[in-house]
């Protein structure tokens, strides 16, 4: 069974927070989703190594997030009430469209650079 991927557009990129003496990490990412009626928002959160990778992300930009359900209980203590908490973790991501980009633009002049085009058809190249 393959792992779960939701796509959207990144919303916000908390900084990494640390917690506890293991130094735990943990990085925030949330996926905004048009729905056509209301937009949905996808909290994803990326721990420890992936804390990392997540500085390749923009807001803006379209995204594929492969991720896992962790859940847990908690409990103050036997008298009082039980919580259940879920939580999407983030294992890897795919940018599917760069913030400010559609899937059909040609790069701009300065994200290309041509390393002949400053040398004169006359002339040899400088290497």
């Amino acid at each position: 069974m393959s792992d779960p991927i939701v796509r959207g557009i990144v919303h916000v990129v908390e900084e990494t927070k640390t917690y506890g003496r293991n130094d735990f990490r943990k990085r925030l990412v949330v996926l905004e989703q048009d729905t056509g009626r209301f937009p949905n928002y996808v909290p994803v959160h990326f721990i420890q190594e992936g804390c990392d990778s997540v500085d390749q992300l923009n807001v803006g930009d379209e995204v594929d997030i492969t991720y896992r359900l962790s859940g847990r209980k908690w409990q103050r203590d036997e008298q009082s009430e039980v919580k259940f908490f879920l939580n999407a973790e983030g294992s890897k991501f795919t940018v599917v469209n760069k913030a400010g980009k559609s899937a059909g633009d040609s790069p701009a002049p300065s994200d290309t650079v041509d390393p002949f085009a400053m040398v004169d058809s006359d002339e040899e190249a400088p290497f």
